[in-house]
């Protein structure tokens, strides 16, 4: 039995207390989806929440304008709850970020008014952009986790995970400038970009060949000329790659940029190489958390956790690598359809997708009231 117990109950009741406030702001999330970094009704709408309960609110904060930072407590141990809100392009919350912004906000409800008696000092992050964009990456980079203990969040999946791993993920902008000309008329004059981009992805595939198994890189072509009477001179592409750890993505990195700068030494042509966004760290549980969070998920009656090697990315990878940080997953559909899938979006607001809402808040609640006392 640890120290915080005796409190347990009366957390778990504060929660189930708000239910009905809970998802509706879900489910309010869920109707409105917003993308990376438009996430402006949602940001605000957890924010108003937040400020409506008694916490001191930042928002917007951290230099974004959809991330808002929200404390109640002094007390010398900080814990940080993350929400997510951001949707998918053409597939709404077929992620579940609505589930994961209020269950953070239920588990900072949970927490705020027995803060001080824990010793707790509660943060909560609205972090924009973990679809596309890697905020959570931008916000450790600001100072939003500075003095932060230990990090946590929940995320809806078609299986229960407790020790959740992810890959690393580095995006690529590939841009080729040649020289245009007619193809007929004076093809010696040219210089093919579009030929450029195939060169590099001839030499991708070879490379494929020497590549790990959990070494991935894919990518598509956004533009390799308008017209076949015309030796186009600019051809772009996008293309990521993933890599099970940090370190092995900053090797694949330099491998793949090869290919591409192979491209344009054939032909001729110039290449810009830059990254869209900051690199996606894989994830590193910490055991210490972890083991709490599995003693609290199974005195909430959660399934048996199973154990699967990395299959996504996420920026709290990030910020795992520099706090302590939990990212468990909850089962919402029972393998029936899975994360960027229209299903999904449905599942989100289903009987089964609310229930984990509110285990996910309960759990959190109690796994950082055990951090603040153990």
């Amino acid at each position: 039995m640890t120290a915080a117990d005796g409190l347990k109950p009366a957390l778990r009741a504060r929660v189930l207390a708000h239910r009905e406030d809970l998802l509706a702001l879900s489910r309010r999330i869920h109707a409105h989806p917003e993308t990376a970094f438009a996430e402006h009704r949602a940001a605000a709408w957890c924010a108003d929440f937040l400020r409506g309960h008694g916490f001191s609110v930042t928002a917007p904060a951290y230099g974004l304008d959809t991330a808002f930072c929200a404390t109640a407590g002094s007390g010398p141990v900080t814990v940080a709850i993350a929400c997510e809100y951001d949707a998918l392009p053409d597939l709404g919350h077929a992620c579940g970020h609505n589930l994961i912004a209020a269950a953070g906000l239920g588990a900072a409800l949970a927490l705020a008014p027995h803060a001080d008696e824990l010793g707790l000092t509660v943060r909560v992050l609205g972090t924009p952009a973990e679809e596309r964009g890697a905020g959570k990456a931008l916000l450790l980079e600001a100072g939003a986790f500075d003095g932060v203990d230990a990090a946590m969040m929940v995320h809806p999946c078609p299986f229960e995970v407790a020790e959740f791993r992810s890959f690393a993920l580095g995006t690529l902008s590939v841009a080729y400038t040649g020289r245009a000309a007619h193809p007929s008329l004076n093809p010696h004059e040219g210089r093919n970009a579009a030929d450029a981009l195939t060169v590099a992805q001839v030499a991708l595939g070879l490379l494929r060949q020497q590549l790990p198994p959990q070494w991935k890189v894919h990518g598509v072509t956004t533009g390799a000329g308008t017209a076949p009477n015309a030796i186009p001179d600019r051809a772009t592409a996008e293309y990521e790659i993933r890599a099970s750890a940090a370190e092995d993505l900053r090797e694949l990195r330099e491998r793949v940029e090869a290919c591409f700068r192979a491209g344009a030494l054939a032909t001729g042509c110039e290449v810009e190489l830059t990254r869209p966004e900051p690199d996606y760290l894989d994830f590193r549980t910490d055991a210490r958390l972890i083991a709490l969070w599995q003693e609290n998920a199974r005195a909430l009656g959660r399934p048996e956790p199973g154990r699967r090697e990395a299959f996504a990315c996420t920026d709290m990878g990030n910020v795992s690598h520099v706090v302590p940080s939990i990212h468990p997953v909850l089962d919402i559909t029972g393998g029936a359809c899975g994360p960027h899938e229209a299903e999904f979006a449905a599942a989100a607001v289903s009987p089964r997708g609310e229930q984990a809402l509110l285990d996910g808040a309960i759990g959190m609640a109690w796994t950082a009231a055990d951090f603040a006392r153990a």
